[in-house]
């Protein structure tokens, strides 16, 4: 088995490299390669690899490469993580989107949309070499907006790509520890698109007990979602939602945080370039400092959630453990390759698991994994006021594949107006206009007002 990662550079590559170094999968690989484009990111997280390997005591063998061709060759397994246009891109797409009175955030709203209009050609663009050079591979897309880029990615590569997202694993785990049972003793009714979900029952033994969770404010004290929403609003909607709702249910507050300064991709950007920069360190040393840089990444997410409940996210920051991001595509093709079935929750086109959206819709669903591939199970009717949301980001997610993808100016414009944290046609045209200004060469591609 032949194991690409694209966007080796980043993050989350030293949890791949240790999962794979701990012999913590199934699935054996005799070939894995890192790729990235950019040198300088390749070895610095190279040398947090070799730490890992140096305290593990096994050294995977890994090619790292800047050449996309080499890298995906003959490949069965193709993993992509990329950030297009990097932190810089990331600032422009919070910001944009701020300077206009509206939700700066990297995949909600609109700094979802300019994120796709950027990201979009650049991995079709790479799903285009691995169709020919890896033609039976397996494409895992990790890329953000994950249920976007997925469904962009599908139109080129078809039912071989899979799009993966840690927030739905992470907020049942937080749910099966409040209830007191391991998650692998329970079934999570759970549906929406990415980034856009709710957990709507939590099943042992056929019965539900998610209804009485939230009948009980002080469990609900006890997990992030719980703190976030508060007790009333779960009681109001029978439902626990993805986290990132918060910026739809509590789109005032958040927008006033942002505001005052807390903008995450400014933090990153600091904050990377600090690690990346540190080029000398030895093995240790470097993965010392990769674990001091995960750690402070996490403890500073969703920051502006918590704007004057801070002792709150003290308390959430010292719950929250190491993230099971890295690991995902890996127990991914453990089911794909291994025997039995498992269940994960994966980005997959709905075919009719939620029927009020098109069979080609991708959708945020429970998956039985076998041999056999990724089958979505049956949801069903849903509120329709939930219906009404994932509706409306759906449809401006199509319109921004389409503008990305011809690079029509009235359908980027399209794709930012109809989104629902969009408040008009001309807010959405001096977010474009403002986005395009940050990054000149998008205007040949997007024009100018």
């Amino acid at each position: 088995m032949k194991l690409t990662l694209i966007g080796a550079g980043g993050f989350r590559t030293p949890v791949i490299y240790r999962a794979l170094a701990a012999g913590e999968v199934s699935t054996r690989y005799d070939d894995v390669a890192f790729y990235d484009i950019d040198q300088g990111r390749l070895d610095r997280i190279g040398l947090v690899l070799d730490g890992i390997a140096e305290e593990v005591g096994t050294r995977p063998a890994v090619r790292m490469t800047t050449d996309l061709e080499e890298a995906v060759d003959g490949a069965d397994v193709v993993y992509c993580a990329v950030r297009a246009g990097g932190m810089a891109g990331r600032i422009l797409d919070e910001t944009a989107a701020l300077a206009q009175g509206v939700i700066g955030q990297e995949t909600t709203g609109p700094g979802g949309i300019t994120f796709a209009l950027r990201t979009v050609p650049i991995v079709t663009g790479i799903a285009e070499v691995v169709a020919r050079r890896a033609p039976d591979a397996t494409f895992v897309n990790f890329t953000n907006p994950v249920g976007l880029v997925t469904e962009a990615v599908r139109r080129i590569l078809g039912d071989r790509v899979i799009g993966i997202c840690d927030a739905p694993l992470d907020l049942c785990k937080r749910v099966a520890g409040a209830l007191g049972y391991p998650a692998e003793e329970l079934w999570f009714d759970y549906f929406g698109i990415n980034h856009l979900g709710w957990l709507r029952g939590v099943l042992r033994g056929g019965r539900d007990i998610l209804p009485g969770l939230i009948a009980d404010a002080d469990r609900l004290e006890t997990f992030e979602e719980g703190r976030l929403f508060g007790a009333r609003w779960l009681r109001s909607i029978g439902m626990i939602p993805n986290e990132y709702l918060y910026y739809y249910y509590f789109n005032a507050e958040a927008l006033e945080a942002m505001k005052a300064g807390r903008i995450r991709s400014a933090f990153l950007a600091d904050q990377q370039a600090a690690f990346y920069a540190g080029n000398g360190s030895t093995p240790a040393e470097a993965l010392r400092d990769w674990r001091r840089t995960h750690a402070d990444r996490e403890s500073r997410y969703m920051e502006e959630a918590w704007t004057g409940r801070e002792e709150d996210m003290a308390g959430i920051v010292e719950q929250r453990g190491p993230g099971d991001y890295g690991r995902l595509a890996l127990d991914l093709v453990d089911g794909l390759y291994g025997d039995g079935q498992r269940v994960m929750i994966l980005d997959v086109p709905n075919r009719s698991s939620l029927p009020f959206l098109d069979e080609e819709a991708v959708v945020e669903v429970p998956c039985v994994i076998s041999r056999g591939g990724v089958v979505p199970v049956a949801i069903g009717s849903v509120p329709l006021d939930m219906q009404a949301l994932i509706l409306g980001v759906r449809a401006a997610e199509r319109a921004a594949i389409d503008a990305a993808l011809s690079g029509s100016r009235t359908m980027a414009i399209k794709a930012l107006a109809i989104h629902p944290l969009v408040p008009s046609v001309d807010v959405a045209t001096r977010i474009l206009d403002g986005y395009i200004a940050g990054q000149p060469v998008l205007a040949e591609r997007y024009g100018v007002a």
